[in-house]
């Protein structure tokens, strides 16, 4: 063996800014500078101006006296409490709707879907027809329907529509009798929370009963029972510490009761009406995606055609169904925003259009709106993204 040989491989030469690693770090560092110093220069610059209007900058108006009235509150409010305070309560106001479509707008939604996939010539037609007339009216018309020609036109609190007593219909809302809870009404309160959890083991039980031993336990009934049992002998035994205020009319309006708001009906019925009918094709397809012989080999096992859809076409089609509906879910939380055209007071409507308009303070107002509106959206989508993990089939 020569010296040449002994002596192994020359030194590398190769450059810095030849190494594809060191040149990804460098412009990714670059990058960075660059974004940072244009949001530092968009900052100074929109500060430099509010401050040549003599805006002040800053959250501190969030303590300062909002001065004006908001109608649907879930939380106390007055004219004299704090912007801050309003804030609040205009994000509830939101968090509210959002809820009550997404459960209102999946409930109609799967109905739907599965009677399109009906062998009953007239309930697919009907259910085709509801989803080709609703998915293609804009949500703002549809807002505007409900609102101006269907509830407005109510008549007026001493017409009002009253079917059962204690509940009256009118240009002014939903009036319902409100509870007045006493002393020990905490004990029913607890007994309804463990006739949930009593429900959620009830079914774990079930579901392990059936996949060893293939007998099935029907706890619809059962889960009726505690849910609607334990509490129902919570109260018996505390003396039922719950009285109904009823509301009366006096003067031109309603006095005592709960009311629901027109404004929050028309928003609420058009959101879940229209995301329905996404909802039902997402499901259609979700069935659709299942094959034929799951269907077929269940019926040959003498499984019935809605156990067979609960057990067997369902689970399997979730796996479809899950990551299209989480896009419905926040479609319909953003589309809430559109509450501002007939004055509900969701969080646009108060934070950005009242207070905004009070206070000048564009920046910070726009800014957390943004940053509450992304939060509500990636909260959604990580517990969509959890329950899809939960339901993927696994393989054995």
């Amino acid at each position: 063996m020569n010296r040449e040989e002994s002596a192994g491989p020359p030194p590398s030469t190769t450059k810095p800014w030849n190494d594809p690693a060191v040149r990804s770090i460098f412009f990714q560092a670059v990058l960075l500078v660059a974004v940072v110093s244009f949001g530092m220069y968009i900052f100074g610059n929109t500060s430099a101006n509010l401050e040549k209007q003599g805006i002040a900058t800053g959250f501190g108006f969030l303590s300062t006296t909002a001065g004006f009235g908001i109608i649907t509150h879930l939380i106390e409010y007055s004219e004299a409490s704090s912007y801050g305070r309003a804030f609040l309560v205009g994000l509830l106001n939101t968090l509210l709707i959002a809820f009550c479509g997404i459960v209102a707008a999946t409930i109609i939604g799967v109905i739907v879907g599965i009677a399109r996939l009906s062998r009953n010539w007239l309930v697919s037609r009907l259910a085709m027809v509801y989803v080709e007339t609703f998915r293609n009216i804009p949500l703002l018309l549809q807002i505007f329907f409900w609102y101006a020609a269907i509830l407005r036109p109510l008549p007026g609190p001493r017409n009002s529509i009253n079917p059962v007593d204690g509940v009256f219909f009118n240009n002014r809302g939903i009036y319902l009798p409100s509870a007045n809870y006493g002393d020990g009404f905490t004990l029913v309160i607890w007994a309804l929370i463990i006739a949930i959890v009593g429900v959620f083991f009830l079914k774990r039980w079930a579901r392990k009963r059936r996949e060893n031993t293939g007998q099935q336990f029907h706890t619809v009934y059962a889960s009726f029972g505690l849910i609607i049992g334990l509490p129902l002998l919570a109260l018996i035994v505390t003396g039922f510490p719950v009285s109904l205020e009823l509301p009366v009319l006096k003067g031109f309006n309603f006095v005592g009761g709960t009311v629901i708001t027109p404004e929050f009906i028309a928003l609420w019925l058009s959101l879940s009406i229209y995301t329905a009918s996404f909802i039902a094709e997402i499901v259609r397809a979700g069935i659709q995606s299942v094959s034929h012989g799951q269907t077929e080999a269940a019926h040959a096992l003498g499984v019935k055609a809605a156990p067979t859809l609960q057990l067997v076409i369902l689970p399997q089609a979730l796996r479809v169904i899950i990551p299209p509906l989480s896009s419905q879910y926040l479609n319909l939380t953003k589309n809430s925003s559109l509450a501002t055209a007939i004055a509900y007071p969701d969080l646009v409507s108060v934070f950005t259009g009242t207070v905004l308009n009070q206070t000048g303070q564009a920046v910070e107002i726009i800014s957390i709106t943004m940053a509450i509106y992304l939060s509500i959206s990636l909260g959604i989508s990580m517990f969509m993204n959890w329950y899809n993990a939960k339901m993927a089939l696994v393989e054995r």
